[in-house]
């Protein structure tokens, strides 16, 4: 017998009918003998609908209130869920993530886990229930609901595999696994067998969609396979662990991001700790800085060019202005009409010549590149928003056509 780990994401439980197809997969995986715990995210588009209805009451609400607020869309889904399974004749207990015990952190909406006090988990699955568990939310020390950020769903069913030592952790969505390119937008992209955790966590944190970044850096850590397939359809996935069998491909897949913000402070003093100082003022308001870029520097000043998520981008501003103000730099620069495309594989390291390719095959569809990052497995350019869907079949059609 197994411990199996189920997650479904809101699209495949998005109406009475999605419900019931996926109360069928977890009754199926339970009468194979297994121990199933199932991770639900809300209903279709209900978190976007929250929140439009809170920012038409109070666009400046607190964060808590908001915690408050979109913990209840996956209430509703587990809660559906259990009644769909008892209706095909099986045992179901639905818990709110403070109830299965999830502890994070106390900042609101992008709370992170503490940890996972899996007792009421193991007692249900002893009563031989199948338990049914709100992915994205926990409880802080000081009682308040929280929720994890956009994604959390995937996390939460990771952190459950990793308490409860699971056999495997299965993502279901509403593709088929992992492609080598967004399969909506790339008509020719491929699935993918299998791909490692670092080039699967490259790819998430750069905008892949298919799985949370935080869920694949925390599979990783616990060594917890997982797997990627479709709620919709019968097929085999895509499975994510340490090492693949497979021989490295020069890339894995090309990924876009547009909720990415560029702001540059220009005419920063040119002198030793101005750039630590900047940075901890984010960093103090826990905003992430992704690809940065400084100049070479003229007449004892430089500018510094960075990028943030694009919810964070105003916050970002309003700190950066005042420091400007403080420091004497010129100004602070904005513009969030732009994209992130990056292209991801373990076979960038024995390869020469993979970035030239990707800046030939944006040559060709004359598209202008602003900024450049690397690494060993990775490399992203910013580009006008406009172009992106044209540059990420470019980049596809040049690396696997």
């Amino acid at each position: 017998m197994s411990l199996i780990v189920q997650k479904f994401g809101g699209s495949s439980v998005a109406n009475a009918e999605r419900v019931m197809n996926v109360a069928r997969i977890v009754t199926d995986t339970f009468s194979k003998g297994n121990d199933v715990v199932v991770v639900v995210s809300a209903q279709g588009d209900t978190t976007d609908d929250l929140i439009e209805k809170a920012n038409e009451i109070n666009p400046s609400a607190s964060r808590r209130e908001k915690d408050m607020l979109l913990a209840a869309g996956e209430q509703i889904s587990i809660s559906l869920l259990a009644m769909a399974i008892e209706k095909l004749g099986f045992h179901a207990v639905s818990l709110l993530g403070w109830q299965a015990g999830f502890e994070t952190t106390s900042s609101h909406t992008t709370a992170r886990i503490k940890r996972v006090e899996a007792s009421r988990i193991k007692k249900e699955l002893d009563k031989k229930n199948i338990v049914i568990v709100a992915g994205f939310q926990g409880i802080s020390k000081y009682g308040d609901i929280t929720t994890l950020g956009r994604g959390g769903s995937d996390t939460s069913a990771v952190a459950i595999a990793a308490a409860m030592h699971a056999d495997l952790c299965q993502i279901y969505t509403d593709v088929e696994g992992v492609y080598t390119a967004d399969p909506r937008k790339v008509p020719n992209a491929k699935k993918l067998d299998e791909i490692s955790y670092d080039e699967m966590l490259e790819l998430a944190t750069l905008g892949a969609q298919v799985l949370n970044n935080r869920s694949v850096e925390m599979a990783k850590k616990y060594n917890i396979e997982l797997e990627v397939l479709s709620s919709m359809a019968k097929a085999s996935g895509t499975i994510v662990k340490e090492k693949t069998k497979m021989e490295k491909m020069l890339i894995s897949g090309v990924a876009k991001d547009e909720d990415v913000a560029r702001i540059s402070v220009t005419g920063v003093p040119n002198v030793p700790g101005f750039a630590f100082k900047m940075f901890s003022k984010l960093s103090a308001k826990d905003i992430n800085i992704d690809i940065i870029l400084q100049s070479i520097g003229h007449d004892g000043k430089k500018d510094i060019t960075f990028t943030v998520a694009k919810a964070r981008g105003a916050e970002a501003v309003e700190v950066l202005k005042k420091y400007a103000s403080d420091i004497g730099a010129n100004e602070v620069l904005y513009d969030d009409k732009i994209a992130k495309i990056s292209i991801v594989g373990a076979g960038m390291e024995s390869h020469a010549g993979v970035a030239t390719k990707m800046f030939e095959a944006l040559y060709d569809a004359q598209i202008n590149i602003q900024m450049i990052s690397t690494s060993e497995i990775k490399v992203s350019v910013l580009i006008d928003q406009k172009d992106a869907d044209k540059a990420v079949s470019a980049i596809h059609e040049k690396f696997f056509d």
